[in-house]
């Protein structure tokens, strides 16, 4: 049996060694290569052409979407399989669309991820149970009538969505360009856009924001 070749794209070293570690226990897979940015990982898999590239959303300069993209408009046809923290049915719809094949959020890794793999690489798509009760539900609830824009918050990039959570949780500009690998600079342009695009005008409305449609936890 020919083995799955798989890369594994997180700018965690840690986690990208757990990940590995628990893709050992299956002999049908075989980890070829490790990255921890979006470009290394297009070009490893161009190098090395995967079965498989598990890739995170947030990584420092090029996000996940911004890779998937680029991936696909090279010709690159291997599986992607998005395993993320975030469970914002549109950051779903918006991977879903940029070209992968499959979403997985990390705190069900230990139970989904294996499943997630087989079932992209023998050509399906995946999403969990409740994930996909998640686009369900939001298709059912979406109105036909409603008028374009109506909802800022799908305004936002990835990128815009992902500094939104970082300032609703209190992080400073600081602390968040470094999670990014991005300078402070960047970031308060970042959150100007964020205030201008969701027309509020102060960090706490931020955080009501944030908290009404449930993008953080309280």
């Amino acid at each position: 049996m020919n083995k799955i070749r798989i890369i594994i794209a997180d700018d965690h070293a840690v986690l990208r060694s757990g990940l590995k570690a628990l893709l050992s226990y299956t002999p049908q897979f075989d980890v070829i290569g490790e990255a921890g940015d979006g470009m290394t990982a297009i070009k490893m898999v161009e190098e090395v052409h995967p079965d498989v590239l598990i890739l995170d959303l947030s990584m420092p300069g090029m996000n996940g979407v911004e890779c998937i993209k680029e991936l696909r408009s090279r010709g690159l046809s291997c599986r992607i399989l998005v395993l993320t923290m975030y469970d914002d049915e549109e950051y779903i719809k918006e991977v879903m669309r940029a070209g992968a094949d499959g979403y997985v959020l990390k705190k069900s890794a230990d139970t989904e991820l294996i499943e997630g793999i087989i079932k992209i690489y023998s050509g399906k798509k995946y999403l969990n149970e409740t994930i996909s009760q998640t686009l369900i539900n939001s298709l059912l609830k979406t109105s036909t009538n409603e008028p374009e824009g109506a909802n800022p918050y799908k305004l936002l990039s990835i990128r815009e969505r992902e500094v939104l959570r970082f300032l609703a949780k209190g992080y400073t500009n600081s602390e968040i360009a470094e999670m990014l690998s991005l300078s402070p600079k960047t970031i308060d342009t970042y959150r100007s856009r964020i205030m201008s695009k969701l027309n509020v005008r102060k960090k706490s409305e931020l955080v009501n924001y944030a908290m009404q449609h449930k993008l953080i936890h309280t």
